[in-house]
């Protein structure tokens, strides 16, 4: 059952539960937290991204993602405000130097559930 929580600290507890979904590989951790009326704006595949709207889109995505063992996230930093999460990140696809990206999530997080959240990368060098 989802918390109506919109404290800092709410939003802190439902970002790390989602954010451990990606970094252990577990996309059944995401099942719990994702509202309804979600609405993603992802960085990819087009400069102006691509928005997912409704629960089964956004939780297929990120699914698909947290499934993904060819990388590994990392978490850099949580900053919480309210019911806004920013979360600063490195995705490694590989051992090399150039075989990674940093980005950041901004996300929404209302009645205990995520509701939405918009991607940006880092440009490679």
């Amino acid at each position: 059952m989802a918390s109506t929580d919109s404290s800092p600290a709410g939003t802190a507890a439902v970002l790390e539960r989602f954010n451990r979904a990606f970094i252990e590989h577990d996309p059944s951790l995401l099942d719990a937290l994702i509202a309804p009326d979600c609405v993603v704006e992802r960085s990819q595949p087009t400069p102006d991204g691509t928005h997912l709207v409704g629960r089964d889109a956004c939780l297929a995505n990120w699914r698909a993602l947290a499934s993904n063992r060819q990388g590994h996230f990392t978490i850099e930093d949580v900053q919480v405000m309210g019911e806004l999460g920013l979360v600063f990140w490195q995705y490694r696809f590989g051992p090399e130097p150039g075989q990674a990206r940093r980005g950041l999530n901004v996300m929404i997080v209302r009645d205990g559930l995520v509701a939405g959240g918009r991607g940006y990368v880092k440009a490679a060098a």
